[in-house]
């Protein structure tokens, strides 16, 4: 049977929509090696350009700020242009980013790095929406699936990112540059090669090969407004979902590393506890996918919630020498956040028509960045008014909002399209 939009055969369109999930999944990996690799000097530059610890965390906030706005900037620019064009654009815009935080280590100026780190946090975007590009690939039932793959990809950046900071820094000084401005190399080269792949492999666009439950048709009405959209119930079900597992997750990752330092515990141990929360965010994320197609995408962010809940409370109450328990906790609040990414952003893919599901999932990134950078700057407060065992306490009580959201609307969502997504 010929696909209406490109004259495809079956065969033919099962081969390109296979060329562009994977192309998808290696733009993920290429451009998150490269983001990880800049963001993770982002505070040692702030201080050296700065020479105070003071406003060292600007550069952060302003990654993820630049991220939060890449959201919404990029999936207006996919619904006139394209996914394809789109997620080109955010990659190249980067690598400019990348750019402009060299010139900034070059150049000593702490204003050109905010504007560089929120540039690269913009691009960043394009790794994090390219998991909404390949849930339009594929039939409603396997999208938790295809969503978790792009997720792992993210896997290989979380590993090589942070491996390559040192050697970047070598590669650079052997060039007479400043040894900081090796990181932003990385991205140059790494998110530039997304970039050039996105732009090649995905022909044709993934909009114009989506599954046919997505297109829409002559007879359906058309694109509602997005005001109308948010009130569905499965739409907001799943933005809740999503806001609250990030902000408990960042308000718990961010003080983990000082809590741990200021009880006597060495950087490696440190690291290793890191190693483990990145593992249970990205490694298990197909994981998350086949569960969320087993039970649902409710009853999946339940059991994520669940075990988000589980570790913000073994944090809390942690013995301060006990490494391993913190260890534990930290790998399960990386898997709790990814089980309730996973099934939110395939809740958040069903039964809306392609130009809808964009607004809707920019909108949502965007809220869930700027969520993180609430989570990030406020995350100290509370641990100098409550300590870190009355963040555990508070985040544990935090994430218990998308169980209530979801019970009040458990008949809706049974009903109505996106419940078992």
């Amino acid at each position: 049977m010929a696909h209406e939009a490109d004259g495809l055969d079956g065969a033919g369109l099962d081969r390109a929509r296979r060329r562009s999930r994977w192309s998808l999944v290696a733009g993920v990996a290429l451009g998150s090696t490269g983001h990880i690799a800049a963001v993770t000097v982002g505070t040692i530059v702030g201080q050296d350009l700065l020479g105070s610890p003071t406003w060292a965390g600007a550069p952060a906030s302003s990654v993820v700020l630049g991220a939060a706005t890449g959201a919404l900037v990029l999936t207006g620019l996919m619904v006139r242009r394209g996914r394809r064009f789109g997620l080109a654009a955010g990659y190249l815009i980067g690598v400019f980013g990348a750019l402009v935080a060299v010139a900034a280590v070059l150049t000593r100026s702490f204003p050109l790095l905010l504007l560089g780190t929120y540039l690269i946090g913009f691009g960043n975007s394009s790794n994090l929406l390219s998991r909404y590009a390949a849930a339009d690939l594929v039939a409603p039932g396997r999208r938790a699936s295809a969503i978790g793959l792009v997720v792992w990809g993210a896997t290989i950046g979380s590993v090589v990112g942070p491996w390559l900071v040192p050697i970047s820094g070598a590669i650079a000084k052997g060039f007479s540059l400043p040894t900081l401005t090796g990181p932003y190399l990385v991205p140059i080269v790494f998110v530039g090669l997304a970039a050039v792949l996105s732009f090649l492999l995905l022909r044709p666009d993934p909009y114009a090969i989506a599954h046919h439950s997505t297109i829409q048709q002559e007879s359906d009405p058309l694109a509602a407004p997005l005001g109308a959209i948010l009130h569905r119930p499965a739409v907001l079900a799943a933005i809740v979902a999503l806001v609250a597992g990030q902000f408990t997750m960042v308000l718990i990752m961010t003080m983990t590393p000082l809590h741990m330092t200021a009880h006597g515990h060495g950087l490696a141990a440190v690291g290793l506890v890191l190693s483990a929360h990145t593992f249970g965010m990205y490694a298990l994320a197909p994981i998350s996918g086949r569960l969320t197609e087993r039970f649902g995408t409710v009853p999946t962010i339940f059991g994520g919630t669940g075990v988000l809940i589980a570790a913000a409370l073994l944090a809390a109450f942690a013995p301060p020498e006990g490494g391993t328990y913190l260890l534990v906790a930290l790998f399960l609040l990386g898997f709790g956040w990814n089980l309730g990414f996973v099934a939110g952003s395939a809740m958040l893919s069903a039964g809306l028509e392609l130009a809808e599901r964009t607004r809707v999932q920019g909108l949502a990134d965007a809220l869930i960045w700027s969520t993180s950078a609430a989570a990030s700057l406020g995350s100290g407060l509370i641990v100098a008014f409550a300590g870190y065992t009355g963040l555990g306490i508070l985040g544990a009580g935090l994430v218990a909002i998308p169980i209530a959201v979801l019970a009040s609307r458990r008949r809706a969502l049974a009903t109505g399209a996106g419940a078992t997504a």
